[in-house]
């Protein structure tokens, strides 16, 4: 159960304040072994069932770095245009909490392994925003805690908590941007195209598949406010673990709100840890938040120092992919679509998908037509992302080859998809058992056609009249009458010539 908070508006707030924003973004790298010992990352494990001595941090054991994690840190970092450190350590992170099996976190403090970056992000309208990188640092994730018995699921008002250390391990990256100034209005806009930039980032260089729904990235929205005319920051509120682009935006609008009401109240915004709620897009209070020095840091006397040579550094670089940012723009441009087209492309998740079925022999018009269409429809209607749904990019090209040759119109090649999302086997097959194919014998056709003018003979005397326009009545009645399997252009071509009528 949240609790109301008095608000004021946010433009009466943007009117007083100026937001500052910072976003800390953690990412679970996609690594097969955990960050310091061999246990499976694999989901859907039992609970507790991929852990070893080293995770659960038992004396004796010693911790093991994983280098495809150093190699994802590094890929991270020079992807965001991060200097890459000579020399870093780990240092622990030393906190008491259920879910954290040793105590402290393995973590990296004063040394990350890769800082002074930035990432250039695309707004709606097309401006594009710089947001400075702080650091990137590697560490790794805490186990999960599930709060039973309570109402929120929350550890306020539960029986009891029920442990699962599957996770404890699994390697993170953490991403810190410097303070965001000057977004002033737009800074939840900012806040949400960041980290949707960052995602397709991730994606892209296939460290992390980065599901925000399943906790692979999640953000931290820190925010404060500062008056106008002032260069002097506020106190920040940290919003933790918001975990959609949506609500990345809401939590930095709603604070913004909130927090520009107790200052305009006379009162002081505490520094503290906020949980957001998805139902009603407010925050509230978690705990008071520490200072670095109330974690204790110090380096990690069982692991060695991190010192990446600058060939194998370079020998990296070379590997990055076309950065998103001007891939969509290049994809736009050969595309021939609008800044706002594109921007829905993306918000579909379809750019990969349309790229696929280009790649696999369609037009790049006919695999947007699908994706964007009847295809987006269904993963609405069924409520999946795009990408789960039961149908290929190679498939849907088969389609729009079936409708370029002319086997299928396009009444008939939806209801070809239909059949592969219901699982009827591919375009071919549900074709050939739903006899969907257009009739193009001409035989046939002109004896639809004699029928629907024998049987409309009002019609066809205006069409013979010079009112070409009801020719529509004639061509609906021989669809009908093939079950949508003729082609609309041929049939309106043959009415016509069998009563004498030039379309001109």
């Amino acid at each position: 159960m949240t609790v109301t908070t008095e608000l004021v508006s946010y433009e009466d707030a943007l009117a007083a304040y100026d937001p500052v924003m910072g976003l800390e973004v953690h990412v679970e790298l996609g690594t097969r072994t955990k960050m310091f010992c061999g246990c499976s990352t694999a989901l859907g494990a039992e609970p507790n069932t991929q852990t070893c001595p080293t995770c659960l941090g038992l004396p004796g054991s010693l911790p093991v770095m994983n280098a495809i994690g150093v190699e994802s840190a590094i890929k991270i970092g020079l992807a965001l245009h991060c200097e890459i450190a000579e020399w870093c350590r780990f240092a622990r992170k030393n906190y008491f909490y259920p879910d954290m099996p040793k105590n402290f976190q393995t973590s990296q403090y004063d040394e990350p392994i890769a800082f002074d970056g930035y990432l250039d992000v695309q707004l709606e309208d097309g401006e594009v925003f710089r947001v400075e990188i702080e650091r990137a640092h590697m560490e790794e994730d805490t186990g999960k805690s599930t709060h039973v018995g309570g109402a929120t699921g929350r550890i306020h008002g539960a029986s009891h908590s029920l442990l699962d250390y599957n996770r404890a391990g699994i390697p993170l990256i953490e991403i810190v941007t410097k303070p965001i100034v000057g977004a002033g209005e737009r800074a939840p806009e900012v806040a949400k195209a960041y980290v949707a930039e960052l995602r397709e980032l991730i994606k892209a260089l296939g460290v992390s598949e980065a599901r925000m729904e399943m906790g692979q990235m999640r953000c931290d929205v820190n925010l404060s406010l500062m008056p106008k005319g002032s260069t002097r920051f506020g106190t920040r509120s940290e919003t933790k673990n918001v975990n959609s682009l949506r609500s990345v935006e809401r939590a930095a609008r709603y604070e913004v709100q909130r927090h520009a009401a107790v200052l305009n109240g006379g009162g002081k915004v505490v520094q503290e840890t906020r949980h957001f709620h998805e139902e009603d897009g407010s925050t509230t209070s978690g705990r008071i938040k520490e200072e670095a020095e109330d974690y204790r840091y110090f380096p990690e006397p069982d692991l060695v120092p991190v010192a990446p040579s600058r060939e194998w550094v370079e020998e990296l670089r070379a590997t990055l992919p076309e950065l998103p940012r001007l891939r969509r723009n290049r994809l736009r441009e050969e595309w021939g679509v609008s800044e706002t087209d594109m921007q829905s492309i993306l918000n579909a998740g379809a750019v990969d998908l349309i790229v696929a079925t280009v790649e696999a022999g369609a037009d790049s018009a006919s695999a947007r037509k699908w994706w964007m269409g009847e295809l987006a429809r269904n993963a609405n209607e069924s409520g999946r992302a795009l990408e789960e749904l039961p149908i290929t990019p190679e498939q849907v090209a088969q389609v729009t080859a079936l409708v370029t040759d002319g086997s299928l119109n396009d009444k008939l090649a939806r209801q070809a998809i239909e059949g592969v999302l219901a699982g009827e086997g591919d375009p071919d097959t549900v074709v050939e058992k739903r006899g969907l194919k257009v009739v193009s014998d001409e035989g046939a056709l002109g004896a639809a056609v004699d029928e629907a003018i024998a049987g409309n003979a009002a019609i066809a005397d205006k069409i013979r009249g010079g009112k070409v326009a009801a020719v529509g009545a004639l061509v609906g009645a021989v669809m009908k009458a093939t079950r949508g399997q003729a082609d609309a252009a041929r049939v309106k071509e043959l009415i016509l010539e069998k009563l004498g009528v030039s379309e001109g």
